[in-house]
């Protein structure tokens, strides 16, 4: 489906947003869940991320497709490994089998798991076979993916002698990691992480809890990316969020001052008010710990002609699409100055801004949201639009909620 896009006539936006619960903690909860039965969870996800992920864990045998959902595919591979008696073909879409998990797949190997390759060596599909996993140390590069070091973590309480993991050279993505482990501890399972070491203590069952899912501070950038667009005095206010955060992207709120961006906490909310047309020429910020906003970034920065570069964006190569490229490509269509490495973005300063551009997703559900504050400052055309269902269904109803002009094409 393909989506114009304007924004609203009066861009002093007042409003009030809920947000769905975070996919990342969802995810992880819902494993936890199925690991310990007496596990119930609130504000779930409505994302298509975490309904895969929830129907992947009721599977024992025959094929699983996740889809594009890269969580999923980590998470699962690790549970399955341990699931006693499984034995199952997990796939996904073509990207997907495009995306590499080997070293995901070595290291469950090496703790005894029975994990093979359908086709390309380091790709899925994977044959896993589970089985009782009873060693319990294994090592891992400390710059991948923190989903394959959380998939670990994941089944790690429920391993016979618990996982010593560690992690070698400059760990890259500790708001995850520590995301994982303040999920475990809230059940009550005993971990520690100190220097590259992370131990997680082995517990056969957990007194019944409920975990209440965060709201996703992800699907919060867009929002911040709309609040910067808009006139002062702009206000938008989120639930549900906590000050305390255990998402890594809720360094939105300190980023985005540098647009003129306050950010305050009400009871379970956040309220996103437009205080100044910050004078700011040229932002940078290392975002590898926080690498799902660098699209939000980027286009906030595009919008207000102001000049940006990005670090600690290696992951962002082998995510949905290659992010970097995507970005590269759709922001120049715009009239953009950039340059982009292997892990950095570089934007420059521009006043020029084309309209009426055709806005391509790639499959990329960030792809289709981060654009779409930059309907305040030109029409735009955003092709594969559902593809935001991936993380945040409602996106483009609550966008209508504030007055953006959304027509079908």
């Amino acid at each position: 489906m393909k989506l114009h896009l304007s924004g609203p006539e009066n861009k002093l936006l007042k409003d009030t947003i809920k947000i769905t619960g975070s996919k990342s903690e969802s995810n992880r909860s819902l494993l936890l869940s199925a690991l310990y039965p007496g596990i119930k969870i609130e504000n779930l996800s409505n994302s298509d991320d975490a309904q895969v992920m929830e129907a992947g864990l009721t599977k024992r045998e025959g094929t699983v497709d996740i889809h594009h959902a890269g969580t999923a595919m980590r998470f699962l591979t690790g549970y399955f490994a341990a699931l006693e008696g499984s034995d199952v073909v997990l796939t996904g879409s073509k990207r997907m089998t495009e995306r590499p998990i080997k070293i995901l797949v070595d290291a469950l190997n090496e703790l005894g798991a029975n994990i093979s390759y359908e086709k390309e060596v380091g790709y899925p599909p994977l044959r896993i076979k589970g089985k009782k996993l009873s060693k319990n140390r294994v090592s891992l590069p400390a710059n991948i993916s923190s989903q394959y070091i959380s998939s670990l973590l994941l089944i790690a309480p429920s391993l016979e002698n618990g996982l010593e993991l560690e992690l070698v050279g400059k760990i890259t993505s500790v708001p995850y990691i520590n995301m994982t482990l303040g999920l475990l501890n809230e059940i009550e399972i005993e971990t520690s992480f100190q220097g590259n070491t992370i131990s997680v203590k082995p517990k056969a069952s957990v007194n019944p809890v409920t975990l209440v899912v965060e709201s996703d501070w992800s699907s919060a950038s867009y929002f911040y990316g709309i609040v910067a667009l808009s006139e002062v005095g702009t206000e938008i206010t989120l639930s549900a969020y906590k000050k305390n955060s255990l998402q890594g992207d809720s360094v939105l709120q300190e980023i985005y001052t540098d647009f003129g961006v306050e950010t305050s906490f009400g009871e379970n909310r956040i309220t996103l008010k437009k205080v100044s047309n910050n004078p700011t020429s040229f932002i940078e910020c290392d975002l590898a710990n926080a690498p799902d906003i660098a699209q939000t970034i980027a286009v906030t920065c595009f919008g207000k002609g102001i000049g940006c570069h990005l670090t600690g964006l290696h992951t962002l190569k082998i995510k949905e699409t290659d992010r970097l490229e995507a970005l590269n490509t759709e922001l120049t269509k715009l009239g953009a100055d950039i340059s982009v490495t292997d892990k950095t973005l570089t934007l420059g300063t521009s006043t020029l801004m084309n309209s009426e551009v055709a806005i391509d997703t790639y499959n990329d559900h960030r792809m289709a949201m981060a654009f779409a504050p930059l309907a305040l400052r030109t029409s735009l055309v955003i092709n594969d639009a559902m593809v935001v269902t991936k993380s945040y269904p409602d996106f483009w109803n609550d966008l209508q909620k504030l007055h953006f002009k959304v027509r079908e094409l």
